[in-house]
């Protein structure tokens, strides 16, 4: 295993010149010896050039690659001893399950009793003991994917190993089981992971750390109650949460804030002076934090109410925000209520409180306050 430092940048067509020819901007990043991370983010963010570029598949275009603290820039895959499991299942379907397992130790001369050894443990903590001696050719995606898993976490002296949308091919009744069995490994094994997908419930549920990434940039790395809490760019209070954040346009102006038509107080944790200098700016809060309110105060806004969906679990409430500056007839917001809360009729106004403790303010895309 070994502490993995990135300080680069990569682009693939040569001498670039805007932040748009580049696929990954530039970076200083550290994953710790032992940590399990996710790379999360939209296609084309630049997630999977990071992984190739750490697993050696693809050499950047400035900067290195440290593992434990030596220069591996240069060095193949091979060489940087780590174990890749990618999208679709890399097995070899003329041998048995135990002996796709076996391989990479066969390779590199590991002793017959430690591979059996090893074998039975990867196949048991996959829960594919029974299917040891079963050709591959004949098994599902689901199960050759299971071997693929296998088959990078077999080897106990990698630096990393690195996961590449894993669970693409699973179905998805199984892929939660997935998911909880590889922190499982994770624990037991003490090996550094780096998970790449686009899925935030994966990489929420596996990655003790996410890295959100957008338009080739790591814009915050954090838990996920750090990612859901207080999300220091606006692209992270989008993607992450079901619904995103929503986000309203707003200005400073006498002691108050401006959303639209209403003049609402200032939270008390947030200093006049930051939103005073900032001019125009965002305010940002979760569906989950917008609640109605039976009397409205200097902390609330008006919506008119145009969708009320029963989602089993909860209540989701879109409404409309009256018109004003910066702000158009189609300004949508949402609140996620809970099925214990008193819920607004489609059509009718009601007021819910805005300002308050989980409020959140942008400027230029990254957080102020």
């Amino acid at each position: 295993m070994a502490q993995i430092e990135l300080d680069l940048a990569h682009a693939y067509r040569p001498d670039p010149q805007s932040e748009a020819d580049y696929a990954l901007l530039p970076l200083c990043m550290t994953f710790r010896d032992g940590g399990a991370y996710a790379l999360l983010g939209p296609s084309g963010c630049g997630k999977t050039t990071m992984l190739n570029i750490i697993s050696g598949l693809v050499m950047p275009s400035q900067g290195t690659v440290k593992f434990g603290g030596q220069d591996v820039t240069s060095r193949s895959p091979q060489a940087r001893n780590i174990a890749q499991v990618f999208q679709f299942p890399v097995i070899y379907d003329t041998m048995t399950v135990a002996e796709n397992l076996a391989f990479p130790l066969r390779n590199r001369g590991v002793p017959q009793d430690r591979i059996a050894r090893r074998v039975g443990q990867i196949a048991e903590m996959l829960d594919i003991s029974g299917q040891l001696n079963h050709r591959a050719s004949g098994l599902t995606a689901d199960a050759k994917q299971k071997i693929s898993l296998g088959r990078g976490l077999v080897r106990e002296d990698v630096s990393a190993v690195l996961f590449d949308e894993p669970l693409t091919v699973i179905d998805p009744h199984l892929k939660w089981q997935l998911r909880r069995k590889l922190k499982q490994i994770h624990h037991e094994l003490k090996l550094t992971f780096i998970y790449v997908t686009h899925d935030q419930v994966e990489a929420l549920t596996f990655a003790e750390e996410v890295v959100v990434m957008t338009r080739g940039r790591a814009v915050q790395i954090g838990s996920a109650d750090e990612l859901f809490e207080r999300p220091s760019h606006m692209f992270v209070g989008h993607f992450i949460g079901s619904p995103g954040m929503n986000f309203l346009p707003a200005r400073f102006a006498d002691g108050q804030i401006l959303v639209g038509i209403h003049r609402l107080a200032l939270p008390d944790q947030v200093p006049a002076s930051l939103l005073e200098s900032a001019g125009d700016f965002v305010v940002g809060i979760r569906p989950e934090y917008l609640q109605p309110v039976a009397t409205p105060d200097a902390y609330c806004i008006a919506l008119r109410v145009t969708r009320v969906q029963d989602v089993g679990t909860h209540w989701m409430v879109t409404g409309v925000i009256d018109a004003g500056a910066g702000l158009s007839d189609e300004t949508l917001v949402r609140a996620r209520l809970s099925p214990q809360t008193p819920v607004p009729q489609s059509g009718a106004l009601a007021w819910f409180k805005l300002m308050g403790p989980n409020t959140r303010f942008y400027k230029n895309e990254e957080i102020i306050a």
